[in-house]
């Protein structure tokens, strides 16, 4: 048999209640998570090694991004100064799934990312992008810098 005691705690109304307000609380914590998108590209951004060179006309980025063909690369400007740099590595499907299985496996898969805020000074119209060997080199040439302003002279008049 099932006794069960009815308080006013145990009401059908309380219980309700409760798990709305369990609910939200649930809610309240997933909506602070990070999204996986978010986390896939922060992970993608901490492993992909990069260098940055600054020569007197130009900015150089080295990025490794090995094993990608320069059609899986993309080199995109957002806004007006974020420079994105961005690819997927995929494993390549076997043929013969029957006869092989990895006994080890190393190699990076997945998103390649970097993102760097480019300077004032850079020309974002003047970019080029370059993949030999697995590194990527993307040049953003430098504005030039802005003439000096002459001083104005303005001539006093006798009253």
């Amino acid at each position: 048999m099932d006794f069960r005691v009815m308080s006013s705690w145990d009401s059908p109304i309380l219980h309700t209640l409760q798990q709305m307000m369990d609910m939200a609380a649930a809610d309240d914590k997933s909506s602070n998570a990070p999204s996986s998108a978010y986390v896939r590209d922060a992970k993608a951004m901490a492993t992909t090694p990069a260098d940055v060179k600054e020569y007197p006309n130009s900015y150089v980025f080295i990025i490794d991004m090995p094993g990608l063909k320069s059609g899986e690369i993309k080199v995109q400007v957002e806004g007006d100064n974020v420079l994105v740099i961005s690819g997927e590595r995929k494993r390549e499907e076997e043929k013969d799934k029957e006869e092989a299985k990895y006994a080890r496996m190393e190699r990076r898969m997945g998103k390649l990312m970097r993102k760097f805020v480019l300077p004032e000074n850079a020309n974002t119209d003047a970019i080029s992008a370059v993949c030999q060997d697995g590194v990527l080199t993307v040049t953003v040439q430098k504005l030039p810098p802005p003439e000096p302003k002459k001083p104005k002279t303005i001539e006093v008049k006798i009253a």
